[in-house]
């Protein structure tokens, strides 16, 4: 089971106009950057965290190439700091981007080799 589907934000990722995704990666997930991020998808009594968790990789707005580096606002509420250029590119100083500029029906999806946590 995927964790967007545990935690229940296929409707809101779905119905936006329009938004850039931060995916983390398989090996990502199951590293999850040093926490909890299996546990997040396991345990019921985490889903409010994992919402948090999972609105923190969303972006309004598709954010093109040359607009990735910067601070951007998530849904989650909290901002996250792009730097880097060309094919080069990291998300708070951890994550990586492994693939980008995926286009899907709505948003822009690059792929991301760890779990971005938002400050608690």
């Amino acid at each position: 089971m995927t964790a967007a589907t545990v935690g229940g934000v296929f409707t809101t990722l779905n119905s936006a106009p329009s938004l850039t995704v931060f995916a983390p990666s398989g090996l990502g997930v199951r590293e999850g950057a040093g926490r909890s991020a299996p546990v997040l998808i396991t345990d019921p009594s985490k889903k409010a965290q994992l919402v948090s968790t999972l609105e923190y990789h969303v972006v309004e707005g598709e954010l093109t190439k040359d607009q990735l580096p910067g601070t951007h606002k998530t849904l989650q509420g909290s901002s996250i700091t792009i730097t880097g250029s060309g094919d080069s590119y990291t998300i708070n100083g951890t994550a990586k981007i492994l693939c980008g500029g995926i286009m899907t029906k709505n948003a822009v999806v690059n792929v991301i080799d760890a779990v971005l946590h938002p400050s608690s």
